[in-house]
């Protein structure tokens, strides 16, 4: 690369600004358009993407990447399809840009209304899964965002494979190129410029772990939207349907490890602890989930179950590993997971309605769940067709962060002649 990183970063913000005040005014139909051309040029290129997926992966290996991060990184056939079924699904939703709501008159004969608008340039930092890349890419389209991408360098391959597919539909369908871009280095110091140029970035969207995020929520002179880590808690009530709560705390802690839905710390109440515990353990056993208890968990259990340290209540495993904890009843388990929780997703087991809604009103997070798995915190779960991230934020966006979550509203205002007296 012949231009510093500083030059090479401020050209990739000067024409995502520009590209940004054209698709802002881009009609649904155009959009779509777009879309409908990048889904074609994935479909011809899948061979491709997937061998330079390949090339990540055997430099991940080489690099003794760590299982959890393998898993994200790696584009099988059936996560492609999974990527081209999530574009199809965008394709699909309403756009929202240029909804006007709330429009009332004033006294005065003007009428006032909001208008859904574009944030304009949007930065994302993110690790490891190339499929981010195209969801992302896909939800500024639609929402009439230019998008800088800047991907963990373990996907370098794969996200540049992505992106040119995405280049060849945005050309296709008359938008600028320069609507959607990948960092093409894996220089350290990109990140620093991205971060800082208000000029040219919006809103900065950062995916990955906890000093990612530290340091882009340090040194960001942007709004931040922040994904941070997902240390989700399932709560087993007394009241409790086992013949729930066994598929819904396997499902919540083996369905996927590496991912931020995942369970981490398990929750039973002592009351049915008893009964409850040998049985989970069990179905954990048989798929080698590493179990760390509390002092009851252990006596119920034996020995085979590690003591759990203070840092094992905090800590985001995204691997065959589960902390388990009898507790009191619902108070205790609240406030355990309102302590050491992430604010992510937190689910309760139980089938009495009044404990269902306290522990819908009290647990500080940005997706709560009652008799259903944590793997369902997601945007093609929640209809959303796709998310760039789910925030832990409680200001502008916070869950699964879709196509809303990319816009903002301007005040609009009409009259026929009217002057303030």
């Amino acid at each position: 690369m012949q231009d510093s990183i500083e030059q090479y970063m401020q050209k990739v913000g000067q024409q995502a600004r520009d590209a940004s005040r054209v698709l802002t005014s881009a009609s649904t139909s155009l959009k779509n358009h777009a879309l409908s051309a990048i889904y074609t040029a994935l479909e011809n290129n899948q061979a491709a993407i997937l061998a330079a997926n390949q090339i990540d992966m055997e430099k991940g290996r080489s690099n003794q990447l760590d299982s959890a991060l393998l898993d994200r990184l790696e584009l099988t056939p059936a996560r492609f399809k999974g990527m081209l079924q999530g574009l199809k699904d965008v394709i699909v939703l309403v756009d929202p840009i240029g909804e006007i709501t709330d429009l009332a008159y004033r006294p005065t004969g003007i009428q006032i209304g909001k208008m859904r608008v574009p944030l304009g340039v949007v930065g994302m930092i993110y690790e490891s899964r190339p499929n981010v890349t195209l969801e992302a890419a896909s939800l500024a389209i639609k929402s009439g965002n230019a998008i800088i991408l800047r991907g963990g360098s373990e996907a370098l391959e794969s996200n540049k494979a992505i992106a040119e597919a995405v280049k060849h539909g945005l050309k296709v369908a008359g938008l600028p190129e320069h609507s959607v871009q990948v960092i093409e280095t894996s220089d350290r110091g990109a990140v620093g410029h991205l971060i800082t140029m208000a000029e040219y970035v919006d809103v900065i969207v950062p995916r990955g772990g906890k000093s990612l995020i530290e340091r882009v929520t340090n040194e960001a002179r942007i709004p931040v939207i922040k994904h941070l880590d997902g240390n989700c808690h399932v709560f087993v009530e007394a009241q409790a349907d086992l013949q729930k709560a066994l598929p819904i705390t396997l499902n919540a802690k083996t369905h996927r490890y590496g991912v931020c839905n995942a369970m981490e710390t398990l929750l039973v109440d002592e009351k049915i602890a008893e009964v409850f515990l040998p049985h989970i353990a069990e179905l954990y056993a048989e798929k080698q989930v590493e179990l760390r208890g509390c002092p009851e968990t252990r006596r119920i259990l034996g020995s085979s179950v590690k003591p759990a340290t203070e840092e094992d209540w905090y800590t985001e495993y995204l691997g065959p590993i589960l902390a388990v904890k009898v507790v009191s009843g619902i108070d205790e388990a609240i406030d355990h997971i309102n302590k050491y929780g992430s604010h992510h997703t937190d689910a309760i087991v139980t089938e009495n309605y009044t404990l269902a809604r306290q522990f819908l009103a009290r647990v500080d997070s940005s997706s709560v769940v009652v008799n259903a798995s944590t793997r369902f915190a997601d945007g093609f779960e929640y209809g959303l067709g796709a998310e760039i991230g789910i925030s832990t934020d409680k200001i502008h966006a916070r869950g699964p962060v879709g196509l809303e979550g990319l816009t903002s509203q301007k005040w609009i205002v009409l009259g026929d002649g009217q002057i303030r007296q």
